[in-house]
């Protein structure tokens, strides 16, 4: 039998029920991103619990102006998420913050960034946007890969993000058109 293609390795979910359970995973998830090196607001090492207050405040707006989407695997388990973020502006109701992408380490290097990015293109599509925006932090590498799924650099900050002391690095705004 032939091995499932990589699209079918995912299963793609906007807005799910976030029940105590999906919540500490994606939490988890958070967690080993960022101990991992992922650029997604926290330095390591982090706990779960550094990590809840701001992630009950992400998902609070969730299914209402913000949407979350939610990669799963075949057994239900979280591989990669994102935040769909409204702009606060009916000036800007056309087009969306891309926020917090990660894909959990243990699934990284397997093409499913391009997969949640794809996704994400699509949901944004339903919800009317025309355009995606997103940071990114300078020095990561990052920036290329979001530039490879269709993303144009639009400026940048230089020094606008300070991980540690002495480690200064510019903040680099991406736009995508649908």
């Amino acid at each position: 039998m032939a091995e499932p293609s990589l699209a079918e390795q995912l299963s793609f979910v906007v807005d799910p029920e976030l029940t105590g359970a999906l919540t500490d995973e994606l939490i988890d998830c958070w967690t080993d991103v960022t101990n991992a090196g992922g650029s997604v607001g926290f330095v390591p090492p982090v706990t779960p619990d550094d990590i809840r207050p701001t992630a009950v405040r992400s998902f609070a707006a969730c299914g209402e102006t913000d949407h979350l989407l939610v990669g799963f695997t075949p057994e239900g388990r979280v591989a990669c998420w994102l935040i769909l973020g409204d702009t606060g502006s009916p000036l800007r109701a056309h087009w969306r913050w891309v926020l917090r992408v990660m894909v959990h380490p243990k699934h990284q290097g397997r093409g499913y960034g391009a997969l949640l990015l794809r996704a994400a293109d699509d949901a944004a599509r339903g919800l009317g946007a025309e355009a995606l925006h997103l940071t990114v932090r300078g020095g990561t590498g990052t920036d290329g890969f979001y530039a490879r799924l269709g993303y144009t650099e639009v400026g940048r900050i230089p020094k606008a993000i300070r991980p540690t002391p002495g480690d200064d690095r510019d903040e680099i705004y991406m736009v995508k058109n649908l």
